[in-house]
Protein backbone atom coordinates (compact mmCIF):
# COMPACT_ATOMS: atom_id res chain seq x y z
CA UNK A 1 0.00 0.00 0.00
CA UNK A 2 1.07 3.15 -1.01
CA UNK A 3 1.03 6.67 1.19
CA UNK A 4 -1.49 8.49 0.92
CA UNK A 5 0.04 11.70 -0.88
CA UNK A 6 -2.80 14.26 1.21
CA UNK A 7 -1.21 12.95 4.96
CA UNK A 8 2.08 13.37 3.94
CA UNK A 9 2.14 16.54 1.61
CA UNK A 10 4.94 17.81 3.28
CA UNK A 11 6.86 15.07 1.04
CA UNK A 12 5.60 16.55 -1.91
CA UNK A 13 7.83 19.70 -2.96
CA UNK A 14 5.50 20.89 -5.67
CA UNK A 15 2.94 21.29 -2.88
CA UNK A 16 2.39 24.85 -0.70
CA UNK A 17 0.10 24.70 1.89
CA UNK A 18 -1.74 27.97 1.76
CA UNK A 19 -3.89 28.01 5.02
CA UNK A 20 -4.37 25.50 7.95
CA UNK A 21 -6.32 25.50 10.30
CA UNK A 22 -7.08 22.53 13.56
CA UNK A 23 -8.90 20.67 11.15
CA UNK A 24 -7.62 21.11 7.40
CA UNK A 25 -5.12 22.43 4.94
CA UNK A 26 -5.37 24.46 1.85
CA UNK A 27 -2.57 23.25 -0.69
CA UNK A 28 -1.95 24.00 -4.28
CA UNK A 29 0.22 22.35 -6.70
CA UNK A 30 2.96 24.00 -8.45
CA UNK A 31 2.35 22.24 -11.94
CA UNK A 32 -1.19 22.53 -12.06
CA UNK A 33 -0.98 26.25 -12.10
CA UNK A 34 0.00 26.47 -15.77
CA UNK A 35 -3.46 25.38 -16.82
CA UNK A 36 -5.65 25.65 -13.79
CA UNK A 37 -4.34 29.02 -12.37
CA UNK A 38 -4.75 29.21 -9.18
CA UNK A 39 -6.44 25.78 -8.55
CA UNK A 40 -6.30 24.20 -5.22
CA UNK A 41 -8.01 21.91 -2.36
CA UNK A 42 -9.11 21.73 0.91
CA UNK A 43 -8.33 18.67 2.69
CA UNK A 44 -8.88 17.76 6.19
CA UNK A 45 -5.83 16.47 8.22
CA UNK A 46 -7.38 13.06 9.29
CA UNK A 47 -7.57 10.55 6.67
CA UNK A 48 -11.13 10.42 5.68
CA UNK A 49 -12.33 8.47 2.44
CA UNK A 50 -14.92 11.02 1.11
CA UNK A 51 -16.92 13.58 2.03
CA UNK A 52 -19.88 11.84 4.10
CA UNK A 53 -17.12 10.81 6.71
CA UNK A 54 -16.43 14.25 7.55
CA UNK A 55 -17.35 15.10 10.73
CA UNK A 56 -19.41 18.54 11.64
CA UNK A 57 -15.64 20.46 13.49
CA UNK A 58 -14.17 19.30 9.48
CA UNK A 59 -17.20 21.01 7.50
CA UNK A 60 -16.96 24.19 9.74
CA UNK A 61 -13.08 24.49 8.97
CA UNK A 62 -13.53 23.56 5.13
CA UNK A 63 -15.92 26.65 5.03
CA UNK A 64 -13.28 28.99 6.93
CA UNK A 65 -10.76 28.24 4.36
CA UNK A 66 -12.48 28.30 1.97
CA UNK A 67 -13.70 32.05 2.54
CA UNK A 68 -9.74 32.77 2.92
CA UNK A 69 -9.28 30.74 -0.74
CA UNK A 70 -11.72 33.39 -1.94
CA UNK A 71 -10.16 36.37 -0.83
CA UNK A 72 -6.58 35.21 -1.93
CA UNK A 73 -7.89 33.87 -5.23
CA UNK A 74 -10.11 37.07 -5.50
CA UNK A 75 -6.96 39.71 -4.56
CA UNK A 76 -4.35 37.63 -6.65
CA UNK A 77 -6.09 36.29 -9.60
CA UNK A 78 -9.45 37.89 -10.25
CA UNK A 79 -11.38 35.12 -11.18
CA UNK A 80 -15.04 35.65 -13.29
CA UNK A 81 -16.31 32.67 -11.31
CA UNK A 82 -15.57 29.41 -9.70
CA UNK A 83 -16.00 25.56 -9.74
CA UNK A 84 -16.32 23.64 -6.44
CA UNK A 85 -16.77 20.73 -5.61
CA UNK A 86 -15.99 16.71 -3.91
CA UNK A 87 -15.48 13.80 -6.15
CA UNK A 88 -16.31 10.49 -4.10
CA UNK A 89 -15.24 7.25 -5.34
CA UNK A 90 -13.61 6.03 -8.75
CA UNK A 91 -16.32 6.64 -10.83
CA UNK A 92 -16.58 10.31 -10.05
CA UNK A 93 -13.01 10.96 -10.82
CA UNK A 94 -11.47 10.24 -7.15
CA UNK A 95 -8.17 9.34 -7.83
CA UNK A 96 -6.94 9.68 -4.35
CA UNK A 97 -8.76 7.75 -1.65
CA UNK A 98 -8.47 11.02 0.88
CA UNK A 99 -11.57 13.41 0.74
CA UNK A 100 -10.49 17.11 -1.09
CA UNK A 101 -12.08 20.08 -1.80
CA UNK A 102 -11.72 21.15 -5.29
CA UNK A 103 -11.26 25.12 -5.59
CA UNK A 104 -11.02 26.38 -8.92
CA UNK A 105 -11.36 29.80 -10.58
CA UNK A 106 -13.12 30.23 -14.21
CA UNK A 107 -11.86 32.83 -16.05
CA UNK A 108 -14.44 34.54 -19.20
CA UNK A 109 -11.20 33.75 -21.51
CA UNK A 110 -11.09 30.30 -21.46
CA UNK A 111 -11.72 28.52 -24.37
CA UNK A 112 -14.07 26.03 -21.69
CA UNK A 113 -15.80 29.34 -20.36
CA UNK A 114 -19.13 28.57 -19.52
CA UNK A 115 -19.13 25.14 -19.37
CA UNK A 116 -18.88 23.37 -16.03
CA UNK A 117 -19.01 19.75 -14.97
CA UNK A 118 -22.75 19.08 -16.09
CA UNK A 119 -21.83 20.20 -19.08
CA UNK A 120 -19.64 17.31 -19.60
CA UNK A 121 -21.56 14.73 -17.55
CA UNK A 122 -24.78 16.12 -19.63
CA UNK A 123 -23.02 14.88 -23.47
CA UNK A 124 -24.72 12.03 -25.28
CA UNK A 125 -21.71 9.69 -25.23
CA UNK A 126 -22.19 9.74 -21.48
CA UNK A 127 -25.78 8.08 -21.33
CA UNK A 128 -25.72 5.10 -19.23
CA UNK A 129 -26.13 1.62 -21.53
CA UNK A 130 -29.43 -0.19 -21.15
CA UNK A 131 -30.16 -2.73 -18.46
CA UNK A 132 -30.52 -6.33 -19.36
Amino acid sequence: MTKCPFCYVQEDPEQRIYFENEYCIFIQKESEQEVLEGCGLIVPKAHKENVFQLSTEEWTATYDIMQQVKLLLDNKHSPDGYLLGWNVGKVSNQHIDHAHFHIIPRFNDEPHAGKGIRYWIKQPENKRKTKL
